[in-house]
């Protein structure tokens, strides 16, 4: 019981440092090129947490095999040079507060890989409680009006969709080494191999055929520019505490509990992020979005009494045996 009450700490955490991350960036994303954007806080959010990282490593007493690293490849790969791409263009191509509900979604992806990967068992308020948030979130969207950004949906799905297969991927890696070791080097890694897509839109070659498709964004990406005295604290907040402390918080929520809980902390930011978006960037918040939201929470609130009931259950059990 103590550990799951740690989890849901952890998951507290992650869903305040979450639900002000599109905020955040979109304050900022008008200074810099996305690519570039991404690159830069998760290298630096890797710097922050290399510290916690090593130290982990000391007091576990284990070093990273060759196959780790392979792992920490593809797992950065997955999150930085995929899924947080896809992110950040989304960010630029719609609301703020859209994004953050729609990548929300990820639960309903996380459940489905977890249980492929993982065989964790699906329980029946599992279910219950995803089509409660899916109709929530499907209220959000509200289909039926012109002024949601297509493009923008698209994009917010497929970066749902690949954290959550990097989410439930890192499971194996996080049961070993521990939420800061799998966040730190994932991203590290990823950022290396982001830097090296960056360099290569500087070849000649390479820029010549993305600004022949109309891929302007990806054409010789810029390194380090766009700051100034004004953005610098939102951008710090988004490098230090959003993508450092936020991804080991739910690595660390993941390992205190499941895949499934920690999903958690993307059916509460449904919630927070609009109500964040109004105070802080002016965002109205429309009467469907309200009525999505209770949906959400009602299914978040059911998940948590049936995840404590479970857990209950498990310890009564364990106590019988002994």
């Amino acid at each position: 019981m103590v550990k799951l009450k740690k989890g849901y700490i952890y998951i507290a955490i992650t869903t305040l440092l979450f639900s002000s991350m599109e905020i955040a960036l979109k304050v900022v994303s008008s200074n810099f090129n996305p690519i570039q954007l991404t690159l830069e806080r998760f290298f630096i959010g890797s710097l922050v947490l290399l510290p916690f990282a090593i130290k982990s490593l000391k007091n576990k007493e284990i070093s990273i095999t060759k196959e780790d690293f392979k792992q920490f490849l593809f797992l950065g790969f997955m999150c930085v040079v995929v899924s947080m791409i896809f992110y950040q263009l989304a960010v630029i191509n719609t609301k703020a507060s859209v994004v953050g509900v729609i990548f929300s979604c990820n639960p309903v992806f996380i459940m489905i890989f977890a249980y492929i990967f993982l065989k964790e068992e699906i329980h029946k308020h599992n279910i219950i409680s995803l089509i409660l948030e899916i109709f929530g979130i499907i209220i959000i969207i509200n289909p039926l009006s012109s002024k949601i950004s297509f493009i923008g949906i698209l994009l917010t799905l497929m970066a749902a969709l690949t954290f959550a297969l990097y989410g439930v991927l890192g499971k194996k890696s996080t049961n070993k080494f521990g939420g800061e070791v799998v966040t730190c080097f994932s991203f590290i890694l990823g950022s290396i191999e982001m830097l090296i897509l960056i360099l290569i839109s500087h070849i000649s070659s390479v820029s010549k055929f993305l600004l022949s498709i109309n891929m302007d964004t990806f054409n010789c990406i810029p390194l380090f520019s766009g700051y100034n005295f004004e953005n610098i604290v939102p951008i710090l907040y988004v490098f230090i505490f959003v993508t450092g402390l936020g991804y080991a918080c739910y690595f660390k929520a993941m390992e205190e509990t499941s895949a499934n809980t920690a999903s958690l902390v993307f059916f509460f930011k449904p919630v927070l992020s609009p109500i964040l978006a109004f105070i802080f960037i002016n965002e109205f918040i429309p009467v469907n979005m309200i009525m999505g939201i209770l949906f959400i929470l009602i299914g978040s609130i059911y998940t948590i009494l049936c995840n404590i009931k479970l857990e209950n259950s498990n310890l009564s059990c364990i106590s019988n045996d002994n």
